[in-house]
């Protein structure tokens, strides 16, 4: 019944593997499709090399399975909750990507060193807090999502794509799971910018705010010039 949103999820998870940002089957995308109130998403410890489209698991956004008879990702609980939280978002990957996964480890947001990262989000890659215990042993996935939302109190997950959580690893998203993939891969490389960077220079200082309000407002404000004018 949903061939297409399965078939676009399991593409959207091969690109993890093509490029690099998974070890093993540690990693996971999903796509939702508010519609119809269902999301699509790989299921849990299957080999990306045996992966078919059939075997994507479908559930509504309360995470009751409607399609497929594999277990899905150990992570969907927080693919539920921020799809529920950010209405504007479309799809989610997770991974443990070396640089990003680094940043997480070590309790740091990634700084804005440059003006990659400024195409990429108006100011530093924000981290969440680290989760209590009693938050991991109660529902550690939807805590996970919950710590997330917490610290987009103050931020626009339509300006800011990704998210380190504490002691954990990252999570991106878009308005499909391939633009999550995509937006995944972007903070991987910027996460490694920023490390090389610190390592070269580690009095390396973030840009000046007109610097980054005119690389994010050029690709992603009101007046954005950046790309081919759409045809009206």
């Amino acid at each position: 019944m949903y061939q297409d949103l399965k078939k676009r999820v399991w593409e959207a998870n091969l690109k993890l593997v093509e490029y690099g940002l998974v070890i093993l089957t540690f990693g996971n995308v999903s796509e939702v499709d508010r519609k119809s109130g269902v999301i699509a998403i790989k299921p849990s410890g299957v080999a990306y090399d045996q992966m078919k489209p059939e075997d994507m698991v479908v559930l509504d956004l309360e995470g009751r399975q409607v399609e497929g008879t594999l277990q899905p990702s150990s992570d969907t609980a927080t693919h539920l909750h921020l799809y529920r939280e950010f209405p504007q978002i479309g799809g989610i990957a997770h991974a443990h990507s070396q640089f990003a996964t680094a940043f997480a480890q070590a309790g740091l947001e990634i700084p804005c060193l440059g003006t990659t990262q400024a195409d990429f989000c108006p100011g530093p890659v924000p981290i969440t807090r680290m989760l209590t215990e009693n938050e991991v042993t109660s529902d550690y996935e939807l805590s996970t999502g919950k710590v997330i939302v917490e610290r987009f109190e103050q931020l626009d997950p339509g300006h800011y794509p990704a998210c380190l959580v504490s002691g954990h690893g990252p999570f991106a998203w878009g308005k499909s799971g391939l633009e999550a993939v995509e937006n995944l891969i972007l903070l991987e490389t910027i996460a490694g910018m920023a490390a090389t960077t610190l390592q070269i220079n580690p009095g390396a200082t973030e840009l000046e705010p007109y610097l980054i309000r005119k690389h994010f407002e050029r690709k992603h404000g009101p007046r954005a010039y950046y790309g081919q004018r759409k045809e009206k």
